[in-house]
């Protein structure tokens, strides 16, 4: 067994996640990214741990549901599937499970016959709200650990990480 192996199966490694797979002549920004996605591998997993324990619903319904509550007139199933980033498939099977429990609601497209605008019911409206309401208090709690100045430190570190993103995305070097 090589040390890197034997470190990965170590509750140690369990522990630290993706951050397990690094070493110390790594570079830094590759430690960075694995801490990264360490910490996002680990909230997602308690929301979604939470969302299916509090409310009974996937992480895909939640979000899903997420994208209606920010467009009350809704929004086209292609558009869902582009927000999401899921394919169409997908959120046909989301659209028939949420519909099927009165969440949702589907109608034609007024000037596209081949297009489905989908919108929350009341129920799915007060639904959301009430999940949302619970989500943002358990982020809230996930991340109590850091006080307001280094939550805000953190935010403008990862804003100067998503312009200098968006910067290499618009200047490819092909």
């Amino acid at each position: 067994m090589t040390p890197s192996s034997a470190r990965a199966r170590s509750p140690a490694a369990a522990r630290l996640g993706h951050e397990a797979r690094a070493v110390a002549t790594d570079h830094a920004a590759l430690k960075l990214w694995l801490r990264m996605l360490s910490c996002t591998t680990q909230i997602e997993t308690e929301i979604r741990r939470r969302l299916r324990r509090t409310f009974g619903v996937t992480l895909a319904r939640f979000d899903y549901m997420a994208q209606l509550h920010r467009r009350p007139e809704g929004l086209k199933m292609s558009e869902l599937s582009s927000r999401l980033m899921v394919t169409g498939g997908n959120v046909t099977g989301l659209t028939d499970e949420l519909q099927r429990d009165g969440l949702v609601v589907r109608a034609s497209h007024e000037t596209d016959r081949r297009a489905w605008i989908v919108r929350l019911t009341p129920k799915g409206r007060r639904s959301f709200e009430a999940m949302a309401r619970a989500h943002e208090a358990w982020i809230v709690e996930l991340l109590g650990g850091l006080d307001r100045p280094r939550l805000a430190q953190l935010h403008g570190l990862l804003g100067d990480l998503r312009r200098q993103l968006s910067h290499n995305e618009q200047s490819p070097e092909e």
